[in-house]
């Protein structure tokens, strides 16, 4: 059974920082992408960053570029959001997603049927002052 449990998340004030982390049972990282995704209230979910199979390729969106970083530890089965420098408009849900169709050179932010079809349970961040 594929599960994804996530960890991390929290309140923290503008500008600090908070680690999130998904750990996978039920598969190898080396066949699934890794994608972190949020939503906050009233807005769509949407794409934060991804890690492919072969652990490199990343993508960001480009409200995080470069304050976020996505990582993983295949020995623990486990892959990393850190994040820095946060900001208000952070503030969300966040999930993180399996995606085992899409080719191991590359992953996909957009959450479609056809890819992401295993979600974490979510975690709540919340930046504020």
């Amino acid at each position: 059974q594929l599960q994804l449990v996530q960890s991390g998340g929290g309140s923290v004030q503008p500008g600090g920082s908070l680690r999130l982390s998904c750990a996978v049972s039920g598969f190898s990282l080396d066949y699934y992408a890794i994608g972190w995704f949020r939503q906050a209230p009233g807005k769509a979910r949407e794409g934060v960053s991804c890690i492919s199979s072969s652990g490199g390729s990343t993508n960001y969106a480009d409200s995080v570029q470069g304050r976020f970083t996505i990582s993983r530890d295949k020995a623990k089965n486990t892959v990393y959001l850190q994040m820095n420098s946060l900001k208000p408009e952070d503030t969300a849900v966040y999930y993180c997603a399996a995606d085992g169709y899409t080719d191991q050179a590359m992953c996909i932010m957009t959450a479609l049927p056809t890819n992401y079809d295993h979600w974490g349970q979510g975690t709540q961040v919340t930046v504020s002052s």
